[in-house]
């Protein structure tokens, strides 16, 4: 009897700075999300943004053991490091870009407001 073997594909490491979860009766698809601007030279008068999505599809048994481990990662994280909290630049960030959404209103552009 032959022993078998597994070929490892390993991936690539990706930043998510946004993530959503939906679900079906028998699935979760966790959708994390990376959105980084571009400069458009065709486009001046506002920024492009490119956004790059990865998913995750599992059933609803192991969405419930990846909370149980991710919950227990985070309170070892916590306990190690001290509390989680928004940094004050991702703080700044998100009421500057209300701020900027504000003044937008009026021309109705779609403008993506990811953050967090």
């Amino acid at each position: 009897m032959a022993d078998s073997t597994m070929n490892i594909k390993d991936g690539e490491a990706f930043y998510a700075h946004e993530t959503s979860i939906n679900f079906t009766p028998s699935l979760f698809n966790v959708d994390f999300k990376s959105l980084s601007p571009r400069i458009d030279p065709r486009n001046k008068d506002a920024p492009t943004w490119v956004m790059v999505h990865n998913v995750v599809m599992i059933d609803p048994y192991h969405a419930k053991q990846f909370h149980a481990i991710l919950g227990e990662a985070l309170k070892k994280f916590q306990d190690e490091f001290g509390t989680i909290d928004k940094s004050k630049a991702i703080q700044k960030a998100e009421k500057k870009q209300k701020q900027y959404q504000k003044t937008i209103v009026d021309t109705k552009a779609d403008i993506p407001h990811y953050m967090g």
